[in-house]
């Protein structure tokens, strides 16, 4: 994550603003967003697994969700300091780049 004050308030604001929206949504909303055929399908991929169990199933979407939350906030970042509305591939690349725990994913956006 970048280490100016600007940064931390932008992404203070945005974790504010997203709290308040998980706050104001109506209880009866699902749990998770992601279709979960779909995770169950990509996890029966993997030749290991032969059941998943729904709880399971919800765990993973769930993580997911966090995840990729968390990668658009740290990207939108890089995208309020070139003052755009619009995140781009380099705004991912900056963020992916700056925070250790996204090294993982280090040329993974690369054609």
């Amino acid at each position: 994550m970048a280490g100016s004050e600007e940064d931390s308030e932008i992404l203070e604001n945005t974790v504010d603003k997203d709290s308040q929206q998980e706050q104001n949504a109506d209880r009866s909303e699902r749990v998770v967003k992601i279709p979960m055929a779909r995770i169950k399908s990509l996890m029966k991929w993997d030749p290991d697994v032969t059941l998943a169990s729904q709880e399971a199933v919800v765990a993973i979407a769930k993580a997911t969700e966090l995840f990729v939350g968390n990668l658009a906030k740290e990207a939108y970042l890089y995208t309020a300091q070139g003052k755009r509305k619009t995140v781009q591939k380099k705004d991912l690349e900056q963020a992916i780049d700056s925070v250790d725990g996204l090294a993982f994913l280090e040329g993974a956006l690369e054609s």
